[in-house]
């Protein structure tokens, strides 16, 4: 038994310092974003989006790949934000090295990089860093969700009526059910809770389930990318997630659910309905 615990220990510590490492890589990628940040990007066509979309993804791959598989030489590679299901045996790292690419296109602040390291489909460690704020969140399993160093919560709310909810849209060519089913969960939420907010990208949303300042947070046919950082976060901080319905959440799960847990059940009946 004691043997069990002392290798427990040693993982524990080292994820620990894998932690840092990665926080350390990200506000390095973070860095060079921030650098390409301030213009409106012009496109007339989906190519040049597309284009100009890469040109900032390698900006942060190109610092982001080469630390992390120094750190982790084994671990597999995740960089497609719209990919979801379950990955294969071992650990990956899931990184999305532009979370917002669109709105740091369109000079809006909301963007963010992110690096999850995943093990046996697990999230055992996450960063999540804002370079425009110099905010940068991190959650390692077992060990709390934290701002900067200082702990986060999420809220203590009992009541949806009186709480902030949010939800992304769905992403571009999603199936013509699943855009509606966004449609009516917003509608439902308009009338079962005080304020809701409707934005991307999602993980922005999850950091602030995880701090307390929204209450919950909902998605439908969510990718590993955007939902896996702040699936840590919160639970790490003291929330629960789920798919919407209640049902416990897997990265095969068609929708999500994030939230404070007095009014998780509440949140879930509502878009249920």
């Amino acid at each position: 038994m004691s043997g069990t615990l002392q290798t427990t220990d040693v993982i524990a510590a080292a994820d620990a310092d894998l932690l840092a490492e990665t926080a350390s890589a990200v506000r390095a990628a973070g860095a060079a974003l921030r650098e390409r940040f301030g213009e409106v990007v012009g496109y007339q066509t989906r190519e040049e989006l597309m284009d100009a979309l890469a040109a900032n993804d390698n900006a942060a791959l190109d610092i982001l790949r080469p630390r992390l598989t120094k750190l982790r030489p084994e671990a597999g590679w995740v960089e497609d934000e719209l990919n979801g299901g379950a990955l294969p045996a071992g650990e990956w790292w899931v990184v999305d090295p532009a979370e917002g690419n669109v709105n740091h296109l369109h000079a809006l602040p909301d963007w963010a990089v992110t690096a999850t390291l995943v093990r046996e489909n697990q999230p055992v460690l996450t960063v999540v860093h804002l370079p425009l704020t110099g905010e940068t969140y991190t959650a390692l399993k077992g060990a709390g969700a934290h701002l900067d160093g200082e702990p986060l919560r999420v809220s203590a709310s009992a009541d949806l009526g009186l709480s902030i909810v949010a939800t992304s849209q769905a992403r571009p060519d999603e199936d013509e059910m699943v855009v509606r089913r966004v449609g009516s969960s917003i509608t439902a939420m308009l009338f079962d809770a005080l304020v809701v907010r409707t934005s991307v990208p999602a993980t922005l949303h999850l950091v602030n389930v995880a701090a307390g300042r929204i209450d919950a947070f909902w998605q439908f046919a969510g990718a590993r990318a955007d939902l896996l950082p702040g699936a840590l976060l919160v639970t790490e901080a003291g929330g629960r997630i789920s798919d919407a319905e209640g049902r416990p959440w897997t990265p095969q799960s068609e929708s999500f659910l994030a939230a404070a847990p007095g009014v998780h059940a509440e949140a879930a009946a509502t878009l249920s309905r």
